[in-house]
């Protein structure tokens, strides 16, 4: 079994075909255990952020699990398949590895370098756990490529002034405002995108703070944080938009919602004292894209970002960053081939200790009379010099077996002592594993 990625982001579609892509957080259950159910797939675990839709699938075969995979996004989005094959990037075994280190460093982000990400892919695996959908594979992969993700944030500086798409919205918003000192903000959620979005407004000295927001508690919960480092805030219902909208200078938007949370029915002509600066991150949309043709609203969404910022010149040293993920694949494959031989050890093992308890067996027939300590004495002699036997060579074929190519070293031991790791009676128990944060899986 081989792990494949699947997905579209914002380097292969424009915004409107990861909208229909995008996955709302209760139809995610659905989807996973749908990916579960298909033939050549025995985990899953499904990345939706504003700027990707990826599915992680442990598969059985390539071209069945990418079939399989693809089917079920297209049932899903709607679209057909063909349609959606001009979008995906598709990484298969070592590569998919790969790819999502990348992913968890930032690598492959609209911003490179943003920290965001980490937390998304965190939150994905947690996700995909609940419903289910991870097994040892998804759940060694996702955890090594949290570390990868935590080890590049925290060696290079890849992410030094804290850039995001939250960051790079608001940097527009403070050029057409001119500051964004003293002025009144609106933040639509109150999700890990509204705190974020909170925090850049507190540094850039925003002078107040509404939080609107489905609901009521998660409002007044980032309202108190606010306020209690200095920021007057207060928390809204949806149903005041049209209300603080007139009121506001800068307007913040993502939520999980599905469909248009702010329309244009919102903005009551003639209502502004100034110009209005709409920044729309929720993927779908949260602002009916219709407010750009207001007059004094500039609208800046994901789509404008994906069009600068696809041409916008990094000064971010990404280079340290990028030996960083590859040691991680490196180390990773290597590791999994290494446990790959372990069967094979561990049948080897159970034939010398089988060996050894059938040679003491006619021992005990040979000599009855023999006496209990000389008898004691000897078997632990006999096992020794077996262990001291078997030693060197088990450590050496694991070492072997994690180079490239190292596979052959296990095939020649079983072919050897005639070895079947996959009988029943010769493989040992997987050991437990822990999450990340401890406890048994």
């Amino acid at each position: 079994m081989s792990l494949l990625a699947v997905g579209v982001s914002h380097r292969t579609a424009e915004v409107r075909t990861l909208e229909r892509l995008a996955v709302s957080s209760d139809n995610l259950p659905k989807l996973l255990d749908e990916l579960l159910g298909q033939e050549n797939v025995t985990e899953a675990l499904l990345l939706s952020t504003c700027n990707r839709i990826e599915v992680y699938a442990v598969v059985d075969a390539f071209h069945g699990g990418l079939a399989d995979v693809t089917n079920v996004l297209s049932r899903h989005s709607g679209i057909e398949v063909n349609e959606l094959c001009e979008h995906f990037y598709v990484h298969y075994a070592a590569a998919a590895v790969e790819h999502l280190f990348s992913v968890a460093a930032g690598l492959d982000s609209m911003v490179v370098g943003e920290a965001q990400i980490l937390g998304q892919l965190r939150g994905a695996y947690s996700d995909a756990d609940a419903a289910g959908t991870v097994g040892k594979t998804l759940h060694e992969v996702a955890q090594q490529a949290l570390r990868v993700g935590k080890r590049v944030h925290s060696e290079t500086g890849i992410d030094h002034a804290g850039a995001s798409v939250v960051s790079e919205a608001l940097a527009d918003a403070e050029r057409v405002l001119d500051g964004l000192a003293g002025r009144k903000a609106l933040l639509v959620g109150a999700g890990s995108m509204g705190g974020l979005a909170a925090a850049h407004l507190r540094r850039a000295g925003i002078g107040e703070i509404v939080i609107a927001n489905r609901t009521p508690a998660n409002g007044d919960r980032l309202a108190a944080s606010l306020t209690g480092e200095g920021v007057p805030a207060r928390a809204v219902g949806l149903d005041r938009l049209a209300d603080e909208i007139s009121a506001t200078d800068v307007l913040l938007a993502c939520t999980g919602a599905m469909d248009v949370v702010v329309d244009v029915d919102r903005f009551a002509p003639g209502a502004r004292r100034g110009p209005l600066v709409v920044c729309d991150l929720g993927l779908p949309r949260d602002v009916d894209p219709a407010v750009a043709d207001l007059d004094g609203v500039t609208l800046v969404d994901l789509e404008t970002l994906q069009h600068r910022l696809a041409t916008a010149p990094s000064a971010l040293d990404t280079e340290r960053a990028r030996r960083i993920v590859a040691d991680g694949v490196r180390d990773y494959l290597a590791g999994q081939r290494s446990s790959a031989v372990t069967p094979t050890v561990t049948a080897l093992r159970r034939r010398a200790a089988e060996v050894v308890d059938a040679e003491l067996l006619r021992l005990d027939s040979r000599l009855p009379d023999l006496d209990d300590s000389l008898r004691a004495e000897l078997a632990r002699t006999v096992r020794r010099v077996v262990d001291k036997l078997l030693h060197t060579p088990t450590v050496r074929v694991k070492e072997l077996a994690s180079s490239p190519g190292g596979a052959g070293y296990a095939d020649a031991l079983r072919e050897l002592f005639e070895l079947d790791p996959q009988a029943p009676r010769v493989v040992s128990t997987p050991r437990t594993v822990e999450t990340e944060h401890g406890g048994d899986r």
